[in-house]
């Protein structure tokens, strides 16, 4: 394999605007960015209650959430699959090797990474700013909103988190999406069956729309907390 040639090539499928390519890049990020924004505003709420109340089982429900962060994705997608085959209980939706099996998937991954990381900011956050608010009678809703905006860079920097960890994941996407051209193929699954295959300039093309993502995601959240847009 001459690695130079296969950047060549790599590149030259990238300027190209190749299809298959670009089509396999917007189902990643179809799929990905749809199970961000599902779980971000439920995973932000837990995560307020769990910084900021106190009731039974609390750390329990903590250490339950920090255990599921360390579950395969492979595993994730196992049950997944059990789950939602013929045989399994929810069959009948017939959802198994669909974009929507592949969001559900990624929901599960990035759900409990969502709450322990927002968890982790809002704690550590200042908390002079809820025990004013609660001094002068501020709704719920209100309070929940202030201390959001108040830790707002550490909450973008985990869901910046969560996001690169589910469109890099593979092992859950193969499982249940099966990988199949045009519907359910994304970038980490096409990687490894190209690479599988021999066919190494896809695979190196899609790697470099992975690290452009991760340099773009990196300039925004660098540039918005150097403007004072995410400042606290």
């Amino acid at each position: 394999m001459n690695l130079w040639q296969t950047t060549l090539d790599a590149l030259a499928l990238l300027t190209s605007l190749d299809k298959t390519l670009w089509g396999i890049v917007l189902v990643s990020f179809r799929v990905s960015l749809s199970a961000i924004a599902l779980v971000l505003l439920p995973a932000m709420l837990l995560a307020f209650v769990l910084a900021y109340t106190q009731f039974f089982g609390k750390w329990v429900l903590l250490a339950i959430i920090n255990t599921l962060q360390a579950v395969p994705t492979v595993v994730i997608g196992l049950l997944l699959y059990m789950l939602l085959s013929r045989s399994g209980p929810m069959g009948d939706w017939q959802l198994l090797f669909t974009q929507q099996a592949m969001i559900i998937g990624q929901m599960l991954i990035s759900f409990p990474l969502l709450v322990s990381l927002m968890h982790g900011a809002l704690q550590s956050g200042d908390r002079r700013a809820i025990e004013t608010a609660i001094t002068l009678g501020v709704s719920l809703p209100r309070i929940a909103m202030t201390m959001i905006w108040e830790n707002r860079f550490p909450l973008f920097a985990a869901t910046i988190t969560a996001f690169s960890r589910i469109v890099t994941e593979v092992g859950c996407s193969m499982m249940v999406g099966g990988n199949i051209m045009g519907i359910t193929r994304n970038i980490p699954t096409a990687i490894a069956m190209e690479s599988h295959k021999g066919a190494f300039a896809q695979g190196v093309a899609l790697g470099m729309v992975l690290l452009a993502l991760a340099l773009l995601l990196n300039f925004i959240l660098s540039s918005a907390r150097g403007t004072g847009i995410l400042r606290s």
